[in-house]
């Protein structure tokens, strides 16, 4: 099972904006060979820093109007938020050690690699 929570744009300011914890937002498609190449390394971080930063995604064919909010040009696309703000983007497949990077510089969590 995902670790890794599907949201919706009416769930988006609850789970993201207001969330207590740093959130790493995965934009993604179901038809992304990418994306699908990410999901497994997602869900892995999830574990990891399960209680210390919350995962979710968003199915930008689903949900246009966050697509359009955010300017998703490309898939996947991670927005990092931390205090309802956004703090970083990455687009593309991020490989493991920078995405731990990512998360060690925007949440202030100590990563395992």
């Amino acid at each position: 099972m995902s670790q890794v929570e599907k949201i919706t744009s009416k769930e988006f300011d609850e789970k993201v904006l207001k969330a207590d914890l740093p959130v790493v937002v995965d934009f993604y498609a179901d038809w992304c060979a990418p994306c699908k190449m990410l999901a497994p390394i997602l869900d892995s971080m999830a574990e990891k820093f399960e209680g210390k930063v919350k995962f979710v995604k968003v199915n930008t064919d689903e949900n246009p109007d966050l697509r359009e909010k955010y300017q998703i040009m490309g898939v996947p696309t991670l927005m990092f938020f931390k205090n309802g703000k956004k703090e970083d983007v990455a687009v593309g497949l991020l490989p493991v050690e920078a995405l731990a990077e990512k998360i060690r510089k925007h949440a202030g969590v100590v990563v395992d690699k």
